[in-house]
């Protein structure tokens, strides 16, 4: 097995050669972004976190 260089990500493809150029497509995506501003950060924060307090309630 080839160990990831991020192991935190899921394999896409079982193929390493192909997985590996899909990271590498996000990676590239990613970079070219522009950086998120603190009001973007936030909603995507209240987003994730809002649920639990919705599940809950």
């Amino acid at each position: 097995m080839v160990a990831q260089r991020h192991p935190g990500r899921p394999v896409r493809f079982q193929d390493p050669e192909r997985n590996a150029a899909y990271w590498a497509r996000i990676t590239r995506i990613v970079d070219a972004a522009p950086p998120l501003e603190d009001t973007q950060r936030a909603a995507i924060r209240a987003a994730f976190h809002g649920t639990k307090h919705r599940e809950a309630a």
